[in-house]
C-alpha cells in the first residue's frame, strides 16, 4: 500500500456519474483487490422550520481542505491496508437530489474496505474545512456544518 498522492478532490457542481463510472471501470482490472466500497452523499430536500431545502451552495478553503484530505487518506490507507481511496466533493450549487460527495475504496478484503470507507466519510464530514449554505424554496438561507451529526445554524 502506498501513500495517497496529493491531489484536489473538488469538482464544481454536482458529481457527474461519469466520474463514478471511471472509478468502477478502472478498478475492475485490479485483480489483487476483492472488495470495493462506494459511498455517495446526496443533497436532501430537508424540511427545516417548515421550509424545504432547494439546494446547497458549497464553499471550502480548498488548499487546506486538500491537505487535510490527503492526510486522512494516507492515515486510512496505512491503518486498514487498503489499496486506494478516491474522493470527490462538490463546490458551488448542488440541488436536492444531486450528488455532493463520493468516496470509493478498494482493498483485498471486504472488512478493511467497509471500515476504511466509513472512516473516510466520517473524517471528511468532521475534519474538512468545507461549508454548505442551504438555500430554501423561499430563498432564505442557513449554514450547515459538515459534521458527523448535521447541525443547522440559521442566518
Amino acid at each position: 500500500m502506498e501513500e495517497q498522492k496529493s491531489k484536489s478532490i473538488f469538482v464544481v457542481g454536482p458529481i457527474p456519474m461519469e466520474k463514478i463510472n471511471h472509478w468502477l471501470e478502472h478498478h475492475q482490472s485490479m485483480k489483487k483487490d476483492g472488495a470495493h466500497d462506494l459511498f455517495i452523499g446526496q443533497v436532501r430536500a430537508d424540511e427545516v422550520e417548515g421550509k424545504t431545502v432547494r439546494y446547497i451552495e458549497y464553499t471550502a478553503y480548498e488548499e487546506m481542505a486538500n491537505q487535510v484530505y490527503n492526510q486522512i487518506a494516507n492515515d486510512v490507507i496505512l491503518k486498514y491496508k487498503v489499496s486506494c481511496v478516491h474522493t470527490l466533493h462538490s463546490l458551488g450549487k448542488v440541488a436536492s437530489g444531486q450528488w455532493s460527495l463520493a468516496v470509493f475504496v478498494s482493498a483485498p478484503h471486504r472488512e478493511a474496505c467497509f471500515a476504511a470507507c466509513r472512516e473516510m466519510v466520517e473524517r471528511i464530514k468532521s475534519e474538512l474545512p468545507v461549508w454548505g449554505k442551504e438555500v430554501f424554496e423561499d430563498n432564505t438561507t442557513a449554514w450547515k456544518e459538515n459534521t458527523k451529526e448535521s447541525t443547522v445554524h440559521h442566518d
